[in-house]
């Protein structure tokens, strides 16, 4: 797995952080890792994006930005308004497989779900990952609703060819309700692809050392963690 696109069910799921624990858990293991984030809306150029937070959190990757636009729309729509040239599917793929060239491991953290408009001819980031030929990790919520938005998801990606690597709930609380327990043996159902983690919510408050030295216990040996799936949703039961 050299590039791994990071997707969500929808907005302020947690994808930044995801992608940072990813990144944190692959760097721990001896992985070079890159990550690129093709559009960055709703920030001034002045002000710290995505591919920053990843950097402080995770420490040591390779951060690259497509394109940034102001405003906190989709990127199409955010780059129409601004006057400013989209980021297509090509260019996500030259600039991946550059990175790709160089690290063992290229995180790709889209920009809300993953049928958003990139640009006025409708692509979207599953175009890309279909040109890179490359694995969706989806970044799920934990509560009610997320089954339907994670079947939705899942089914887009079947429909386009594209593999789901797995579900990772982006913000698990420390006093989940029953739905959230539930979840957690039915998101891997709703998905059709294992569940490879849980980042705790508030995670991206941590300080970075601690961050980095936590994050494999998230996720998955799949994403170069310890955690255990069965074990953790066997323990939220009791």
């Amino acid at each position: 797995m050299t590039v791994l696109i990071v997707t969500g069910t929808g907005t302020e799921v947690g994808k930044t952080v995801v992608t940072a624990a990813v990144a944190a858990a692959a760097l721990a293991a001896g992985r070079s890792v890159a990550v690129l984030k093709p559009a960055q809306t709703g920030v001034a150029a002045h002000e710290p994006g995505d591919v920053a937070e990843v950097l402080r959190l995770a420490g040591g990757v390779t951060g690259a930005e497509l394109a940034r636009f102001p405003e906190p729309l989709a990127p199409d729509t955010a780059a129409r308004r601004a006057g400013l040239a989209p980021v297509g599917p090509t260019e996500i793929e030259r600039a991946a497989r550059e990175l790709a060239d160089s690290h063992d491991l290229v995180l790709v953290e889209g920009a809300g779900g993953l049928l958003v408009r990139l640009d006025e001819a409708g692509a979207t980031l599953a175009d890309a990952a279909a040109l890179l030929g490359a694995p969706v990790l989806l970044v799920a919520q934990a509560g009610l609703g997320t089954l339907n938005t994670t079947a939705l998801t899942a089914e887009a990606l079947s429909a386009r060819g594209l593999t789901c690597a797995g579900v990772v709930i982006g913000s698990w609380p420390a006093a989940p309700d029953l739905a959230m327990r539930c979840n957690l043996a039915d998101l891997p159902r709703a998905a059709g692809a294992p569940l490879l983690g849980a980042v705790p919510e508030g995670a991206g408050t941590l300080p970075p050392e601690d961050f980095r030295g936590v994050a494999p216990t998230w996720l998955t040996p799949a994403l170069h963690g310890t955690w255990d799936a069965a074990r953790f949703t066997a323990e939220q039961q009791d």
